[in-house]
């Protein structure tokens, strides 16, 4: 039995099946010793006291080992590698030797402030690993070795203030332009053997699709449907990542485009996949991809006395940028979410919802980015800074007959409007 009594937690040994004990009977025990322990005459026995023998206590290198080991075939490469550096790294050598009982506040006060005085990590890295030392603790408190979590008690006070990190994206429908443009320059300027990498198509499907890069390159054949048109997630971090990405037809031009130059076209094939078939890995589209993209979309930039690509650009700034087009051009925050895989509501708005430039014709240059109208005159002057007209958006007339008339009542639609596209591609 445990249960508490006069301010403490206690375990009692009533006997094994051998002795007569069944479930039923230890239940009604439990409630006659609770109702000792209210009436202040229960009394721990004796011969437990006198026959049990103390459990030898475990040190934090021992549970969070055993913690790791029961759990690290649940996470992903990533999130393994991620959680065995901040353990060994960091926790262990500080923790290693403690008892769980001797991992007070104070001890973890102490860890924070030897943490900002080696200077190696920054803040929001300390507070992960203490975000990790807490999960850890978590279970022993679960498994009541430890009488409380003491990342709990007032986590606020355990962490560092650390500073928001500058979340970057493309904020403007030139700049994904410039950098689609770039990436496409170095297709066809690569050697033979490289032409199939297809860096204007992955870097299109990120900015214009909001794939994350792990999905981007579990991305299968099978997965891409050009028909409805939508891209099928399924290996994604999260449950609710696993989802359908419906595809703007600015995207639907480039996949079609790169999927027709493929050799190999199986069912299983990787997508975006090397020479030998393997799916691209994260860091390579990283480094080969997307900062030699950005450095000759700067230059062709500076060539035309234009403003550069926002510094640190990463890869998830690709997929803020798909985010910040959909609520830019009036998509419902639902639907934005469902479209990049969230749950929390707050989490899309505060992260990905960021206002995109609406200057003059700012709108309808994005309109005329999804729907791949004019490339060319986008990544050459930004319809805000030019004096000539606008570009005109196209209009594409369904079931019509050569002199225009309609022939199923609901007429023509623009694909600048995304919600009736969806509708359109829908029917």
């Amino acid at each position: 039995m445990r249960f508490r009594a006069y301010g403490k937690r206690r375990y009692v040994t009533l006997g094994s099946t051998a002795d007569g004990w069944t479930e039923k009977k230890a239940t009604e025990e439990l409630q006659n010793v609770l109702a000792d322990v209210r009436r202040g005459i229960w009394r721990e026995p004796a011969v437990e006291q006198s026959s049990a023998e103390p459990k030898p206590e475990l040190t934090f290198h021992e549970f969070a080992s055993d913690w790791f080991a029961a759990r690290e075939n649940e996470w992903r490469e990533s999130t393994r590698l991620d959680y065995r550096w901040q353990l060994s790294n960091h926790l262990l050598p500080f923790f290693a030797r403690h008892k769980l009982r001797e991992i007070t506040v104070a001890e973890v006060d102490r860890y924070r402030e030897t943490k900002v005085r080696d200077g190696k990590l920054s803040a929001e890295s300390i507070n992960k690993t203490i975000t990790r030392l807490g999960q850890i603790l978590d279970v022993a408190d679960e498994r009541e070795l430890i009488s409380r979590n003491p990342v709990r008690v007032n986590p606020r006070n355990r962490k560092l203030r650390a500073a928001k990190p500058d979340r970057t994206y493309l904020d403007r429908a030139v700049q994904v332009s410039a950098l689609l443009d770039a990436a496409g320059e170095l297709d066809r300027e690569a050697r033979p053997d490289r032409r199939g990498i297809g860096r204007r198509t992955i870097l299109a499907t990120l900015a214009l699709g909001g794939l994350r890069i792990g999905e981007l390159c579990a991305l299968r054949r099978r997965d891409v449907d050009l028909t409805v048109p939508c891209l099928h997630i399924r290996d994604a971090k999260t449950a609710a990542g696993v989802r359908e990405v419906v595809i703007v037809p600015a995207l639907v031009d480039e996949l079609s485009s790169y999927l027709a130059n493929r050799e190999k076209s199986e069912p299983d094939d990787h997508v975006f996949a090397t020479s030998s078939g393997k799916p691209r890995d994260k860091d390579n589209i990283r480094n080969r991809v997307l900062r030699t993209a950005v450095k000759r979309a700067n230059q062709r930039l500076a060539e035309r006395d234009e403003a550069p690509l926002p510094e640190g650009l990463t890869l998830h700034s690709l997929r803020r940028t798909f985010a910040s087009i959909l609520i830019a051009l009036g998509d419902d925050p639902a639907y934005v979410m469902a479209q990049i895989g969230h749950t929390d509501p707050n989490l899309t708005l505060k992260l990905y919802a960021k206002a995109m430039r609406r200057g003059e014709g700012e709108t309808t240059a994005l309109q005329v980015l999804v729907n791949g109208a004019d490339w060319a005159q986008l990544g050459t002057n930004s319809v805000s800074e030019t004096d000539g007209p606008k570009p005109e958006v196209v209009e594409h007339r369904e079931n019509h007959d050569p002199e225009g008339e309609e022939l199923d009542g609901r007429g023509w639609f623009r694909t600048s409007d995304l919600s009736r596209v969806r509708r359109a591609l829908s029917r």
